[in-house]
């Protein structure tokens, strides 16, 4: 037992000394702003003055916006995302995209997003926000990741799944799937950081971690997936860019897109690529799931899980 809490101790203490460096990793726009500003011209400091000051304002602006905010010319501001690194404008604007999904609090989210949009427009508009989020999801997904995902997921002798907060529902999701095809599946519950590393005090390097993490990204989360690598388990990551601080220790990383700024986190692209999950995996073990679910069915029959089409009277 004493080992136990040692164990579970150490890998907290270790987690917390990496938390700066995993966390930072987002910002890394502001860290390239700083490391430049000396060399910057004088337009280009005015525009690293607003982007630094009133980022929440500046992911909503184009090139010749943001330009005209620091006095400079469409093509300066171009010149300056370049400069800093990007390929153009598009690649510079994402990055400051993941800055604001991590810095951002909730109210803030909301009053950025919804305050803009008329009552009558919030179902088309949240509706079709889904939509686009998915067809971003199918174009940016690796099917290389999918499958190496799969794979290592089939071969794992035990399977943990941690989520946690808004991303607890698809954990919880594909917990409820996988145990349906694997023997040995375990939803770590997350009711504190000791807690967590004590469930996986067993996991080594035959196992796999299922990680799921979208802004605002958990700390917890992030510490659970540190522990199983440090134990040499395989990490499988599910969030919504390949700049999440969870991928710092993932063996694969399927990226699955998320609403950047709202009060209720758009879940609907990761819940379809889980799903995909799932079926990929059911098709590889078909058998043992057909045994199953005809094992479940006569269960279901026998309690009486699931009413029937006709009402019976009692």
């Amino acid at each position: 037992m004493d080992e136990k809490c040692n164990i579970a101790k150490k890998a907290e203490a270790d987690s917390e000394k990496s938390e700066k460096k995993s966390s930072g990793q987002p910002e890394n726009l502001l860290t390239r702003l700083n490391q430049q500003y000396p060399s910057l011209s004088k337009g280009q400091k005015r525009l690293a003055d607003f982007i630094t000051g009133h980022y929440d304002k500046a992911v909503f602006m184009t090139a010749a916006k943001l330009g005209a905010q620091a006095d400079v010319s469409e093509s300066t501001t171009v010149r300056f995302a370049m400069q800093l690194g990007y390929a153009g404008f598009p690649e510079f604007h994402r990055a400051l995209e993941e800055l604001v999904m991590t810095k951002l609090n909730s109210i803030q989210r909301m009053q950025m997003t919804y305050g803009r949009v008329p009552q009558g427009e919030i179902l088309g508009t949240v509706l079709q926000s889904d939509i686009d989020k998915i067809k971003m999801t199918m174009e940016e997904v690796s099917a290389e990741s999918f499958e190496k995902a799969v794979d290592m997921i089939l071969g794992a002798r035990t399977i943990y799944i941690v989520g946690i907060r808004s991303c607890a529902p698809l954990a919880s999701f594909l917990g409820f799937y996988l145990h349906m095809v694997f023997n040995d599946v375990r939803l770590v519950q997350t009711s504190s950081a000791s807690e967590i590393f004590e469930q996986m005090i067993r996991i080594g390097e035959e196992d796999v971690m299922i990680g799921i993490s979208f802004p605002r990204y958990s700390l917890r989360t992030q510490k659970a997936l540190e522990f199983a690598s440090r134990r040499h388990a395989k990490v499988i990551t599910i969030t919504d860019s390949i700049h999440s601080p969870i991928n710092a220790w993932s063996s694969c990383s399927l990226i699955a897109k998320s609403d950047m700024a709202a009060i209720v986190d758009s879940l609907v692209a990761p819940l379809s690529l889980i799903n995909a999950l799932v079926v990929a995996l059911c098709m590889r073990r078909q058998e043992t799931v057909v045994d199953t679910l005809e094992t479940m069915e006569e269960i279901w029959d026998e309690y009486q899980v699931y009413s029937s089409d006709e009402i019976t009277k009692v």
